[in-house]
């Protein structure tokens, strides 16, 4: 039965070791992989002890499986294969089920006051390709990207700089490297494992052949000039994303590797022989030989997955699509189980306070307003209507699971008023209206919104449409405009967007020990205050100052919560974030304690009945460790078809 849990994201500031049980590839008998023991038996491949690092990490689970088969997942967009990189959830440290942060990559981290990280990597690990993991990766990464100016002209990553310094970068030797800051770095470990992780190396081996410090300059112009790049910083850059997991050749250290060359509209991933990890009878994981993903319409996966096309889907499924899926359970052989979310709203609207719109951008930076749109909102209505009275009516805030939560601050502006917002509308002097009774901007043009989406399933419209009938009682009249994710996230950044819908806090169950930067202009990607945001991320090479109080005073108890010495510091940080985050209305909070439907074929085993569907803490189904998932019998072949 799953348990909610309070995540501490390991940040005491007194000496910390993290360490998983060192256990040698020979104190196994070990067992080649099937579908590689031709491979083997040829010599093409290594055998499996030669392939392990020294101590591989031995992966604890309720029940051994069995090699094969092949796991079907549905994706919306090509881009959506970068999503294997997240259920696949290798990380260097990584979010256990109790959301503890725990060893993976690396054997062992050793924390001393809370800036100094030394990592120690698995002797004899190996990168998918069978070239060897090591230091050089790091230094790499640290020498030739980071603090490279052409690379990265703005400058070290801002989780690298605490009190805008970075930190003392050592190689101590070929499997142990560390970090170390003047002050405490408690955004350092939550980085590395996150859903999108933080990379602090690189395949040297491999990404030295696109760099201008390595490469032959004639060589070097050929290849820019044939892939088509303006310089050999985008040629590198092109070939070395790791995360988005869309180069073939690139290697890799998690569970499956790409091998079909985009573009395609079915993507096959085979197992990597090298892989770290074991089950306890020396078994190489992971236990499912490869990953097939097919490219289809979001709005025809909750179709397609009802007819058993998936094996294993919650992708552009929503809480709306749990009756037609109950419904093709015995036909089509899957069970669909309802997940836990955690997000502080399960859909939250943003008004974007840095629109370049001149009549626009002092509405939403006023609190008043903000908080009119709140009141003029019937959350009510939409829990009924949308999730059938079973969501949780309130603004974007932490959960009660959260030791943090505030019943005041989950309440504050969210009650459905629409006299109260009607009078502060008017008081705000927006009182002459047109002939349909929209009210008038001080330039005379009606106050029609254009609320901008993902446009990948039909929930958000179906809310929004809720959302215009009632703020058109308020003489605000809305439109839904859907978009590509990427074209919707650029208007943002532009600031062309006025109003946007989007997940609420990430993480809707922190503790006070956890970082409260998603209430702080600290992301461009915060779609109320983008720009501050992405001026915080570039050290202020990019984007905009903060030039209103509150979102300052917000990034200043950020960055009083990096160095504070205890918990109960941290807490009350939080406490005075949150009043401030909730009395001020910088997002709409809609709805939150919403389920995810999850899809699972009858013959997956090691899926979780329950479990906690979020994005970061939890990477979707990362924690779970799908290279632990496995067939009862083998599913048809890639070759079928099917």
């Amino acid at each position: 039965m799953m348990r909610w849990v309070t995540p501490l994201l390991c940040l005491t500031m007194m000496a910390l070791t993290m360490n998983v049980a060192p256990s040698s590839a020979q104190d196994f008998a070990i067992k080649e992989t099937p579908s590689l023991a031709d491979e083997v038996a040829a010599g093409t491949l290594p055998p499996l002890e030669d392939r392990l690092p020294f101590e591989p990490y031995v992966a604890d689970m309720e029940a051994m499986g069995q090699h094969g088969g092949q796991l079907r997942l549905l994706m919306g967009r090509a881009k959506d294969i970068r999503l294997l990189v997240v259920y696949g959830y290798a990380r260097l440290a990584g979010y256990a089920q109790d959301l503890s942060i725990q060893p993976d990559i690396l054997r062992h981290i050793e924390v001393r006051e809370g800036r100094e990280f030394t990592l120690h990597l698995r002797p004899g690990h190996k990168w998918s390709d069978g070239s060897p993991f090591t230091t050089e990766d790091f230094r790499f990464y640290w020498d030739d990207i980071a603090n490279n100016e052409e690379v990265s002209p703005s400058g070290l990553p801002s989780i690298l700089r605490i009190g805008g310094r970075g930190p003392q970068f050592d190689v101590i030797d070929d499997v142990t490297v560390r970090y170390t800051w003047d002050r405490p770095n408690p955004y350092f470990l939550p980085a590395l494992a996150r859903a999108s992780p933080f990379y602090l190396y690189r395949p040297a081996h491999y990404m030295k052949k696109f760099h201008a410090s390595y490469q032959d300059p004639e060589e070097l112009a050929r290849m820019v000039e044939d892939k088509g790049q303006r310089n050999w910083v985008s040629l590198m850059t092109k070939n070395g994303r790791q995360y988005r997991n869309n180069n073939p050749a690139l290697p890799t250290l998690q569970p499956w590797v790409l091998v079909t060359k985009p573009p395609a509209e079915r993507f096959i991933f085979k197992r990597n022989p090298y892989y770290h990890r074991i089950d306890s009878e020396g078994r190489q994981l992971p236990y499912i030989d490869e990953v097939a993903i097919t490219i289809a319409s979001a709005k025809l996966i909750s179709a397609k997955t009802g007819s058993g096309e998936s094996d294993l889907q919650a992708r552009s499924l929503s809480f709306s699509d749990y009756t037609f899926l109950k419904q093709g359970e015995k036909i089509n052989d899957f069970t669909v189980n309802l997940w836990h979310t955690a997000k502080g709203a399960h859909m939250a609207l943003f008004p974007n306070m840095n629109t370049t719109d001149p009549e626009w951008q002092p509405l939403f930076r006023n609190v008043e307003f903000r908080r009119a749109l709140s009141m003029a909102t019937d959350r009510h209505e939409i829990n009924q209507v949308i999730y059938f009275g079973l969501a949780r009516e309130g603004n974007n805030s932490p959960l009660p699971q959260s030791p943090l939560y505030n019943a005041e601050f989950a309440k504050r502006w969210s009650d459905f008023n629409l006299t109260e917002a009607n009078r502060i509308l008017d008081d705000l002097g927006l009182t002459e209206r047109d002939s349909r009774n929209v009210r008038l901007l001080p330039d005379g043009r009606p106050m029609e919104i254009i609320v901008e989406t993902a446009g990948e399933d039909t929930e958000q419209a179906d809310v929004l449409e809720l959302v215009h009938d009632s703020w058109l009682k308020a003489g605000i009249k809305i439109y839904t405009k859907p978009l590509q994710r990427e074209v919707l996230r650029n208007r943002i950044f532009a600031g062309t967007t006025l109003i946007s819908v989007w997940f609420g806090l990430e993480n809707g169950i922190p503790t006070p020990d956890t970082s409260p930067e998603e209430l702080a202009p600290t992301n461009q990607e915060h779609f109320q205050w983008p720009k501050w945001g992405q001026f915080y991320q570039t050290n202020g090479k990019a984007g905009e100052a903060i030039d209103m109080d509150v979102p300052r005073r917000l990034a200043s108890l950020n960055e009083s919560w990096v160095i504070a010495e205890d918990s109960d510091t941290r807490r009350d940080i939080w406490n005075e974030m949150l009043d401030l985050y909730t009395d001020n209305v910088f997002s709409i909070g809609l709805a939150s304690g919403v389920r995810q439907p999850v899809a699972i074929n009858n013959r997956l085993h090691n899926v979780p009945t329950e479990g906690i569907y979020n994005w970061d803490p939890g990477a979707h189904f990362g924690i779970y460790r799908p290279d632990t998932f496995w067939f009862d019998d083998e599913p048809q072949s890639a070759d079928s078809g099917n």
